[in-house]
This record gives structure tokens, sequence and C-alpha cells, in this order.
């Protein structure tokens, strides 16, 4: 099937559902999105047992969708840029360490605290796995979802020191968890092929991928900044900030650094001085945020779309299921503690709200990304396990965590009326 075909189906697909969620439905879009195409794909599964073509052309449909490469090649950078455009950088600064420090060592550990578990969740069901693959699983479950996140936040309404540190934690902690989730990949594969493992290398290899990503990004945002300041014509301006995105992820990708935190850095840099009159002009601010308003607001379309849709390869065989169910609690209990811990330790420099460690845990949704890293899986790190695991958690972490959120952060009066 030709590209243009496909992007065609997956706009129809899109908005069509879009339509029924805004009109009936009225689910935040994410959510709506996800759950309308997770049933359209459980439909097409029962249709299929009397109609198979049905079922084979849906199938056809999804294996011509790399979904890997969809979203850690394609959206993510958009997704990305779009969502630290709209990040106080202000505000940010006034938390950056309590993001710094959640987004690095909450995601390490938060790795560690999984894989324990599912390590002895596997070992219970009798479906045990090497500790590394678990790490793995860990290392790639463990990061928040900004996309999932921000789409969401904006509907619950929740005080502004909170989202910020809700917001910034998982924009950066989506970087660190996919260089980590490589790190990590790296040390399995070593391991499995009987190759000592090279501690020294993989630690470099780590920082140069965050390090090389903030320093890109910085470089980057620079860059842009500068040429919007020199020139007030809306729509160059808009094409300049497309580039920056489009060009920057593929460089920072051909360098070997993290694509995710140049996208970052660089967004955030921009989007403050976006907000900057001496910077642009009103009517640059207003058509360059438009414009990338519609961009989060299409390729999050898309990325539930596809969740959605991707649910027909995903092997819920029965034992499978009642592990996916179990490491469930054990993920959410690894992010509460994780958070605690840290929480604990910088309450005599950082001021924090009531039931921060409650709302960030619950808050901490996973999407996308968590299923385009599992999907990427070689079949010798335990692929079909650790993608039904991932599918699980994922599902339960936006249809039920995204749903009550909402209700929780006014229980305990964290929003902002």
């Amino acid at each position: 099937m030709e590209l243009f075909h496909l992007i065609s189906i997956l706009i129809v697909f899109a908005s069509s559902f879009g339509y029924i969620n805004a009109r009936f439905i009225k689910l935040p879009t994410t959510i709506g999105l996800m759950l309308i195409s997770m049933i359209f794909s459980i439909g097409v599964l029962v249709l299929g047992k009397y109609f198979p073509t049905v079922i084979s052309y849906e199938n056809k449909l999804m294996a011509e969708l790399d979904f890997r490469d969809i979203v850690l090649n394609g959206i993510l950078s958009f997704l990305l840029f779009a969502g630290a455009l709209q990040v106080d950088l202000s505000q940010l600064r006034k938390q950056r360490l309590p993001v710094i420090i959640f987004s690095t060592l909450g995601v390490l550990i938060s790795t560690f605290l999984v894989s324990v578990l599912l390590y002895y969740v596997l070992v219970l069901l009798n479906l045990q796995i090497p500790y590394l693959h678990c790490l793995v699983f860990g290392a790639l479950i463990s990061p928040t979802d900004p996309v999932a996140i921000m789409g969401i936040l904006k509907k619950v309404g929740i005080i502004k020191s909170l989202e910020v540190k809700i917001v910034g934690e998982s924009l950066f902690n989506d970087g660190v968890g996919y260089v980590l989730f490589l790190t990590v990949l790296h040390l399995a594969q070593s391991g499995s092929g009987g190759e000592p493992v090279q501690f020294q290398e993989t630690a470099l290899l780590f920082l140069k991928e965050v390090g090389g990503g903030f320093l890109l990004g910085g470089i980057l945002g620079w860059i842009t900044y500068h040429a919007l300041a020199h020139i007030d014509d809306y729509q160059v301006e808009v094409m300049i900030t497309l580039a920056m995105v489009m060009g920057g992820y593929t460089l920072a990708d051909k360098l070997g650094i993290s694509g995710p935190i140049t996208m970052v850095v660089g967004g955030l840099i921009i989007g403050d001085k976006l907000g900057n009159k001496k910077v642009v002009s009103e009517q640059s601010e207003v058509y360059v945020n438009k414009f990338w308003d519609l961009m989060d607001v299409l390729f999050n379309a898309f990325l539930f779309l596809l969740i959605g849709l991707e649910i027909l390869i995903v092997d819920f065989n029965k034992t499978a299921l009642l592990a996916g169910l179990l490491i469930i609690p054990s993920v959410i209990l690894s992010r509460y503690v994780s958070l605690k811990a840290l929480i604990v330790l910088l309450r005599n420099w950082v001021p924090f709200e009531s039931k921060t460690t409650l709302i960030m845990t619950w808050g901490g949704l996973r999407g996308g990304i968590s299923i385009a890293m599992a999907l990427s899986l070689p079949e010798d790190i335990s692929r079909t396990i650790l993608i039904t695991l991932t599918y699980c958690i994922v599902i339960f972490s936006i249809l039920v965590q995204g749903l009550t959120l909402a209700p929780l952060v006014k229980k305990y009066h964290l929003n902002n009326q």
C-alpha cells in the first residue's frame, strides 16, 4: 500500500473517532481516541470470525505501519517540541532541582524496583525470564509519557507548581529513559551473547547520549532564537521552527545522541523567547504557537489511534494477561517508592505540595513511547511477554489513571479553582 493511502486511512480513522468522542463520549482526546480505537479493533476481531477478509485487511494495514519507527523516529520529535513550547521556563527554573532528580535518579530507582518485582512475579507464574530482560522492561516502563500526561493535565486544571513538576519530569525522564533503555538493552544483549559487559563503555555511552542532547538542544535553540529575532515574517518563522525540529532530530540521530532531550531543550528555549515581544512580534508568536498546537493535536490523535489499533498484535493469553494484571500494582508501587524516597531527601531544600507523591504517582502515565520501545525489542529479549506486559500497563495507565486523575486532584483541593 502506498504511503499516501496509509496516511489517508489513518487521518480518516483519527477524524472519525475524534468526532465520535467529541460528539458523544466527551472524554479527553487522548483517552477517547485510544478507547474507541481499541473497541474498533476488538470489533474487527469479532467480525473477523464471520468475515475473515476484514481482519486480514486490518492486519495488513498494521503490518505496513512500523509503530516503533513512526513514534521514535517520527512523531515523537513533534510532540516533545510542541509540549516543551507550552512550559513556562521561569516556573521550570524554580522547580529545576526536583525535576532533574526525579527524571534521573527517579527513573533509575524505579527501573531497579520494577525489574526485581517483575522477576519474582514471573517466577510465581512459572514464566521465569533472565533478570537482565526484567531490567530492560523496568527501563522501558519507568519513564512517564509527556504526550499522555500533558493532554490530560489540560483538562484537570492542577495548581501550577505541581503541574510544572509533573510535566517537567515527564519531558526529561522520557529522554533519559530512552537512553537508559538502550543502555540496558545493550547490557542484556551482551550478557546473552556471552560477551563481557563493559560497564565503563556503557556509562560513557549514557553520558554521551544525555549530555549531547542537552548541548545540541541548547545550540539549536539559540540559533533558532536568533533567526526568529532578526526577521518579522510569521510564515518563515513557522518554517524555521519546523526545520529546527526535523533537522535537529535527524542530526541528533546521526550524531548518536538523544533526539528527545534535544527537542525538549530546544523547545524550552524557543518557547521562552516567543513570549518576549522584543524577539518576535505578537502576530508571529500567535501563529507559531497555533501551528504547534495543531501539530500537537494531530500527532496526538495519530499516536493514540495507533495504540488502540496495535492491540491486534498483542498476545493476550491467560498466563500473560495474569502477569500483566499482577505487574500493574508493582509498577505503581515502584514509582511511589522512588518518588517518596527522593521527596524525603529533598524536602529540606524544596517545598512540596500536599499529596505530591500520590498525585505524581497516579499522574505518571505510560503511553506510546513505552510501547514503541517494547516493539523494538529483538526476539531473544523475551519480546512477546514484555510487549503484552507493556500493553497491560499502558491501557490501565491511560484509561484508569487518566480518567481518575481529575477527581483525585479535586478531592485534595489541588486544582486551580
